[in-house]
């Protein structure tokens, strides 16, 4: 104790001695406070499922409609057929028919309402006393040399102008004709037009050349979006012909054409067209609102060698497998009529259809419907063809009737005729 006295005077004197000031010990430094411990949320005993996505009450009832339909009505609905001479109203409901295509015997002589009288008489069918799903009534009204309605001229005071025609006199022009055109199709009662022809042919010695604009890929691709932006704008389905496009080959319906040109050539001609008219989704309706109503394809029968050497297109797996793949379309498909003689020759015992659905085709374009349809329905109770490719189909149709207004989602989320409901 005497110890620590004696240094801390000594301490002090000296500190007095320096300058005769105190220096003031060094303030007291707190220690820091301890550091705090991070708390560690407790473990999930159970992991959190992912949310799943919300379901689409159109896509909904579409399933729902097509699980309510027998196996029968499911491949009558794959079936857009020429309208028979005989029997059409009894037919709707004997074979569940998807719709209708009517050709020039059928419109010939006719005044708008003894049109839109037979035409409301296969819808009341339909409606009424089928499936109760509305049918395509479709017709190829191209313009030019194929016009099964502008011929008649009780229907129209002249026939309707070819593409090329349209297309030379200009835009204005090309969209006041296809304005007129939808709207008197849609006024009888049609609601798809197999038009627009998206086939590139510069030279007037084809087959094709008089149903094409006559212009080159880059022009003939215009075309084809502007026709089928315009159909769509009036709710009149499209169907982009004939695809992977004719070129300069022979007339199908009398016999097989052999298309030998290079991918390349497709790939950089004649797939543009058809590109340029799948882009059109989404159309503006008169109404304001905005409605996808996406086109339809036809396949054509030609052989094309650097696809399939050795079927038709319309019967060959790998050209539907270019156009759902390589090129995105994901809308429906149809062939073009399987009555024709390029095709009869490759069906194994006649089944032609049964060969087009396991192609990939959704929509079957056919006069002999009264006999593919039972074979179809056989092939698939016998196994030779998938009733999930039969179901892959349906959906597609269904979907396309959908958006082209013919069926409507009622408030308790069903599926019903918008035709007549």
């Amino acid at each position: 104790m005497k110890r620590k006295l004696c240094l801390t005077l000594l301490l002090l004197l000296l500190l007095t001695a320096c300058g005769g000031k105190m220096v003031p010990p060094p303030p007291e430094v707190p220690d820091p406070p301890p550091a705090e411990t991070p708390e560690v949320p407790p473990e999930d005993t159970e992991p959190q499922e992912p949310e799943e996505p919300e379901e689409d009450p159109e896509e909904a009832a579409l399933l729902a409609l097509l699980e309510d339909l027998t196996l029968e009505q499911k491949i009558g609905q794959l079936f857009f057929v020429r309208v028979p001479a005989e029997n059409a109203l009894e037919d709707v409901t004997t074979y569940h028919l998807g719709g209708y295509l009517l050709f020039g015997r059928d419109t010939q002589d006719k005044t708008a309402n003894d049109l839109i009288q037979t035409i409301a008489s296969w819808q009341t069918q339909a409606a009424e006393y089928d499936t109760g799903i509305p049918l395509l009534i479709g017709v190829d009204e191209e313009g030019g040399t194929v016009v099964r309605v502008s011929s008649n001229p009780k229907l129209r005071s002249r026939k309707f102008s070819s593409p090329g025609k349209l297309w030379k006199e200009g835009l204005d022009a090309l969209l006041r004709e296809t304005r007129e055109k939808s709207i008197l199709l849609k006024s009888l009662g049609f609601n798809v037009n197999l038009a627009p022809v998206a086939d590139v042919s510069t030279n007037s010695g084809d087959f094709i050349y008089d149903r094409t604009t006559g212009m080159d890929a880059e022009e003939t691709a215009d075309y084809t979006a502007r026709v089928t932006e315009a159909q769509s704008f009036y709710g009149l389905g499209s169907v982009l012909k004939h695809f992977p496009g004719y070129g300069n080959n022979k007339d199908t319906h009398t016999g097989v054409a052999v298309d030998e040109r290079s991918m390349e050539t497709f790939l950089e001609q004649d797939f543009l067209p058809f590109q340029a008219g799948i882009a059109v989704e989404e159309t503006v309706w008169p109404s304001g609102e905005l409605r996808r109503l996406r086109p339809a394809v036809l396949v054509s029968h030609n052989i094309v060698g650097c696809m399939d050497p050795d079927l038709p297109a319309s019967l060959s797996p790998e050209v539907h497998r270019v156009l759902r793949e390589d090129l995105g379309f994901d809308g429906v498909v149809m062939t073009d009529d399987l009555a024709m003689s390029a095709v009869s020759a490759y069906a194994a015992d006649g089944n032609v259809a049964v060969m087009s659905i396991q192609a990939g085709n959704d929509l079957v374009v056919t006069t002999d419907y009264r006999t593919q349809i039972p074979r179809v329905i056989q092939a698939v109770k016998d196994g030779g063809l998938e009733e999930e490719a039969v179901d892959t189909a349906c959906l597609r149709v269904l979907r396309w009737k959908l958006e082209l207004g013919l069926l409507e989602l009622t408030e308790e989320g069903t599926l019903v005729s918008a035709v007549f409901p």
